[in-house]
């Protein structure tokens, strides 16, 4: 765990609302991957940076236990061209808690890696947390994901 400054970024990729309640989260998280994988969203996300999936979790209506946006998709240049179906956000950037989870994706790893943040007594200011998915998470059997947590 470290102690980071994140800067400001944009960020294009779809989206959905959610909540941890009855592990809802968990399941609507997943239907959204699929489609991500499924409607090759990365190869439309327009003025993308680089091919680094970021999965944000932000629009918190209280805690990690209250309904929440989720949204994957890619870094970008600029929000000048939103695709029809996708979302735009910027966001500004801050201080954050980097934690990263190694380990087998189907083993329930990123689960698995939060209900562990959700224990560490962290003072989080809930504005956006983010995984990134990056060279090291592409076998999804010894994945390596950065968790990046917004703290006050």
């Amino acid at each position: 765990m470290e102690n980071i400054k994140v800067e400001p970024f944009h960020l294009i990729g779809i989206a959905m609302r959610t909540t941890n309640e009855n592990n809802k989260g968990a399941a609507d998280i997943a239907q959204l991957w699929e489609k991500f994988w499924q409607e090759d969203i990365l190869n439309k996300i327009p003025n993308r940076i680089d091919s680094t999936i970021y999965s944000l979790y932000t629009n918190y209506e209280g805690n990690h236990t209250q309904p929440y946006t989720t949204i994957i998709g890619c870094k970008v240049a600029n929000l000048d061209i939103v695709p029809e179906g996708m979302v735009g956000q910027s966001f500004e950037g801050g201080s954050y808690v980097k934690t990263t989870a190694k380990g087998n994706l189907a083993d329930g790893l990123i689960v698995k890696e939060w209900s562990r943040i959700w224990n560490m007594g962290l003072e989080r200011s809930f504005s956006a947390d983010f995984e990134e998915f990056g060279e090291k998470a592409l076998n999804p059997s010894d994945a390596e994901i950065n968790f990046f947590v917004a703290v006050k």
